[in-house]
């Protein structure tokens, strides 16, 4: 069936004096197309086509039409649904008890997924495609992705990823008529395919390493056998968390943050310098190296900013794991740039929501963002076959499994 788009674009336009015109037969073209689909199921319904001899023993003919009033991007029009004498044809274009054309229903979940609130689509829709939809009725068409959310949240995982982000958003939510921070937890992984894929999301208090226990047991039930390198904030007791779980897996701590904690009480005078200071620590080739320019670092800075320096040595273990793997390996683990990116695109699509009345409403939101997000996540990173080649290499059977 020809598009509104193919029509928009043909040259049959010049006979129309007016906007109306063009409207008025728009949905007639479309009235037609659908009839005739819905015909055309019908004939596949009772196997045989109208008026065929067929029909006479089949024990079962057609017994007229019924209206329906059906909501499509060329507004509400009238369609007439035939139906059979057993009452057994079920429309597949159109199914029973629906108003909504797919399409509408699938436009409506993509504007709420990109930020929209309900009444805002309310308002896009009787202007752009003069559809009257209540509010009531948009959420009931989001709140069907919910079921959806639930077998995603809870699908079959691989047995190996050879990199998982981890990180949390915090969002306001009403809980006991009052509004309360709480955190969205957020698993990315990189499959033996060399795709990403966020791995779910769960909503707890305020960001801890207990509740990231009950994240990481729910990835090990989901089939998740091992991780061999999970990168991450420092957040206090979070190598241990993990090491409980997946006793195996090397954590790096996100360097980025470490900078960015190291820098936060510097004066600005100094910043430029501190941070091409600190910059020999991170790019050193190899531990050794670096801890040789921490030493340096601590000379030069200790008596001004002995804070940042003990911090470094604190986390040394785990900021400098990202030394054991080759420099191909380095650049996708010593930071959480990837996870962060995707909270922000996140934040981008529900900053029109200053807070959630439910626990539920946060989870469809961000489930609904991740899926318009990640439909760009359709390629491998860069280098996976050398990157692939190394891990095989570094973990042998472990990344074979």
């Amino acid at each position: 069936m020809i598009s509104k788009e193919e029509l928009l674009e043909s040259d049959f336009l010049d006979q129309f004096k007016t906007g109306e015109e063009l409207d008025r037969f728009l949905k007639s073209v479309f009235n037609r197309g659908m009839e005739q689909i819905l015909k055309g199921e019908m004939d596949h319904h009772l196997g045989y086509i109208k008026n065929d001899k067929k029909g006479d023993l089949s024990g079962n003919s057609r017994n007229g039409y019924s209206n329906k009033k059906l909501n499509s991007e060329f507004g509400e029009i009238d369609i007439n649904v035939p139906r059979d004498r057993n009452g057994t044809f079920e429309p597949q274009i159109i199914p029973k008890r629906k108003k909504n054309r797919p399409g509408i229903e699938t436009l409506i979940i993509s504007l709420y997924a990109k930020g929209m609130t309900v009444s805002d689509i309310e308002q896009q829709l009787i202007e752009i495609y003069d559809i009257n939809i209540s509010t009531t009725a948009i959420s009931t068409i989001t709140d069907r992705v919910k079921q959806d959310a639930i077998e995603w949240q809870n699908r079959p995982l691989e047995e190996v990823y050879p990199i998982v982000w981890m990180d949390a958003i915090v969002f306001k939510v009403r809980d006991n008529s009052r509004v309360v921070n709480k955190a969205i937890y957020i698993a990315v992984g990189l499959n033996t395919s060399g795709y990403k894929e966020v791995l779910g999301l769960w909503l707890g208090k305020t960001e801890s390493s207990s509740f990231w226990m009950s994240v990481l047991t729910d990835l090990q039930a989901r089939g998740v056998k091992d991780i061999l390198i999970t990168c991450t904030d420092n957040l206090n007791g979070f190598t241990s968390t993990i090491n409980s779980v997946f006793p195996e897996s090397r954590t790096q701590i996100c360097v980025v943050h470490q900078i960015r904690n190291s820098c936060r009480f510097v004066s600005y005078k100094d910043r430029k310098a501190f941070t091409a200071d600190m910059r020999e620590i991170y790019t050193a080739p190899n531990q050794e190296a670096g801890l040789h320019a921490l030493d340096r670092f601590e000379e030069k800075w200790g008596e001004r900013y002995q804070y940042a320096i003990d911090s470094w040595r604190e986390n040394w273990t785990e900021l400098t794991v990202f030394f054991e793997f080759p420099l191909e390996i380095r650049k996708i683990i010593y930071t959480t740039n990837l996870i962060e990116n995707l909270n922000g695109k996140i934040r981008k699509y529900t900053k029109n929501k200053m807070s959630f009345p439910t626990d539920d409403a946060v989870k469809k939101s961000v489930y609904l963002a991740i899926i318009e997000v990640t439909k760009k996540w359709t390629m491998p990173i860069r280098k996976w076959g050398i990157v692939y080649g190394q891990f095989i290499a570094i973990f042998g059977d472990r990344m074979k499994r």
